[in-house]
């Protein structure tokens, strides 16, 4: 999630979308929730320069909760499509283009998506991930959460 600021070009995420023809925006958009919180929104509203941008901030802020809301059935939609199309594709790490940027280890994490490498989610891959995420959505769904989103920390 973080690569749109380690490269230029299309991030990994946003090729898998145009690979798979899936509309990654239901993940992308889960971002935007934390920003209304803790010590990110702190720093956006010590940094304004006027009360009127404090302001914008704020609504920005509720704005991003608010388009969020009930996105768990989006979601999980979401993550069920790019499993299901992934599971198909056996060269995966060959179609990606890493920039130049190789942080994520493409050749590995990108690999094998139908086994399940890692530990917990120490060594994971992407499909490893994926089902993790898939997993997390349905136990929160059972619980009766009706929105999810990604808070860093």
């Amino acid at each position: 999630m973080c690569r749109p600021n380690v490269i230029s070009g299309d991030t990994e995420l946003e090729q898998i979308g145009k690979i798979t023809s899936v509309d990654i925006s239901p993940i992308v958009a889960m971002e935007t929730y934390g920003s209304d919180i803790g010590e990110e929104l702190q720093f956006f509203l010590e940094t304004a320069e006027s009360e009127e941008e404090r302001q914008k901030i704020v609504d920005q802020a509720n704005q991003n909760k608010e388009n969020l809301k009930g996105n768990i059935d989006k979601v999980s939609l979401t993550i069920n499509s790019l499993i299901d199309k992934l599971a198909t594709i056996n060269n995966l790490p060959e179609l990606l283009d890493d920039h130049g940027e190789d942080t994520l280890d493409n050749k590995n994490y990108f690999a094998d998506f139908n086994v399940d490498k890692g530990q917990g989610y120490i060594g994971n891959n992407f499909g490893q991930d994926l089902r993790n995420f898939r997993h997390f959505l349905e136990y929160a769904k059972s619980k009766g959460s009706k929105t999810t989103y990604f808070n860093y920390g």
